[in-house]
């Protein structure tokens, strides 16, 4: 019986990705560990590695499709006794589910974990047939339908192979006015009124009219993830934001000696300074270091620090974990790296996963001061702006130095006014008094 070879999850969050690149063709022998393949998720391109070894035997997922299910079945491979005779009517669903019905997939899996809603569900149909094909449908798609009075038939799927998922019943619900049955007017009638169902999301299409010529350029799956936790962050997540001035010409003549007397290979730059002066002030105020669950706060022990870097595309916020316990010259060795691996596509998700607080700087461009969006389920980010030379006043006379303006963004409901503007008053003293980051 060919090997089936599976679209991986390559993190915990996967569902579903794109199948950026074959490395082989059928026919093509390969052994185990060889790469045979690239996926491209939300935040990175990832090499594929046989796990058997064989003949490939037949591609079911050409190179290019977008939004290939986890576990959805990408290649069949022959094993060493087998030809291509084991291919005609081999199975190609990552699980059996009964019936000639697709395997489930994790989007599919993640909709059967929501709970039923109480009283009168009436259980998941069989999966309808129309015109003597069987109709393909989650299991919740198809109870809600029932429940709704949706025909199935009518639905188009955007599930794997066409499959009919939650998403798609509701779309065709609120498509047409819902016709409710006499039974549920009674138990509306007795109950409390109910708030007003949302409309069903449909994505931002805004109005237009009246625009010049423009080319169409399709988001990719890292812009969408960015739009929508974004747009969650900003709408959810209750942001307030503290600002301070910080003066660097004690940090660039540091930063110049440092460089000097510095091995082959290792400069240090201002952001490594940031880095290791937000890690520091966050040993000193462990309170700002937390993340918001409706459980508990959560006061993250070590400095995981997200730094945001510009990709073809987007961004991505590669981790330099436990940045408290490390030097200037380490973090600016491991930033280099990561920073490296993010423009190439490299990052693999232990990278980009599980940072505590984020920094954003855009000092390099120019930038003399902005707000960055909290980036969940961390509490906080610091905006950092580019030094330039402004007047300030010293012992009562006019002067000029060269100034960083930095914000943060917080999350009121993990960290306090009080306790973000303690961490910007360490932050600030620990800029502007680089040495005492050397202690």
């Amino acid at each position: 019986m060919p090997v089936k070879v599976l679209m991986p999850a390559l993190s915990p969050t996967m569902t579903e990705g794109t199948l950026a690149k074959w490395h082989v063709k059928e026919g093509d022998t390969v052994e185990s560990g060889d790469v045979i393949a690239e996926i491209e998720t939300d935040k990175a391109t990832m090499e594929v590695e046989a796990v058997d070894e064989g003949k490939i035997g037949k591609i079911l997922v050409s190179e290019g499709s977008e939004n290939v299910a986890v576990n959805e079945v990408i290649a069949l491979l022959l094993e060493e006794d087998e030809d291509e005779s084991a291919l005609e009517g081999a199975d190609t669903s990552a699980a059996s589910t009964g019936g000639g019905d697709s395997a489930p997939t994790a989007s599919d899996a993640k909709e059967e974990k929501a709970p039923a809603a109480s009283g009168g569900d009436k259980p998941a149909p069989a999966a309808p047939v129309s015109g003597g094909e069987r109709i393909k449908a989650s299991p919740l798609a198809r109870r809600i339908a029932a429940n709704e009075g949706v025909e199935l038939s009518g639905v188009s799927g955007s599930g794997p192979r066409g499959r009919i998922v939650k998403r798609d019943v509701e779309a065709a619900m609120s498509s047409k006015p819902a016709e409710k049955s006499a039974a549920s007017e009674d138990k509306k009638s007795d109950a409390a009124p109910a708030a007003a169902s949302a409309p069903a999301a449909s994505g931002w299409n805004p109005d237009l009219t009246g625009l010049p010529e423009y080319e169409e350029i399709p988001n990719s799956g890292m812009r969408k993830t960015i739009a929508r936790r974004l747009t969650e962050s900003k709408q959810q997540v209750p942001h307030f934001y503290l600002t301070v001035d910080c003066e660097l010409d004690n940090l660039l003549a540091t930063r110049k000696q440092l460089n000097e007397k510095a091995g082959e290979g290792v400069k240090i730059s201002v952001n490594d300074f940031i880095i290791r002066a937000v890690s520091l002030a966050l040993k000193k105020v462990p309170a700002a270091n937390s993340i918001w669950t409706d459980k508990a706060t959560l006061q993250c022990k070590k400095q995981d620090i997200s730094v945001a870097v510009a990709i073809e595309g987007g961004l991505i916020t590669p981790v330099v974990r436990d940045a408290g316990s490390k030097g200037l010259a380490e973090i600016s060795t491991e930033m280099k790296t990561l920073a490296g691996k993010a423009r190439d596509g490299k990052l693999m998700p232990e990278d980009y996963q599980g940072g505590t607080f984020s920094v954003s700087n855009l000092g390099m461009f120019g930038i003399k001061e902005f707000s960055a969006i909290i980036n969940p389920p961390q509490g906080c980010i610091l905006a950092v702006g580019a030094g330039e030379q402004r007047p300030v006043v010293k012992d009562g006379a006019l002067a000029i130095a060269t100034v960083m303006s930095c914000t943060l963004s917080v999350d009121h409901r993990a960290v306090d006014g009080a306790v973000g503007a303690e961490f910007m008053a360490e932050f600030k003293k620990l800029i502007e008094d680089p040495l005492s980051m050397l202690l």
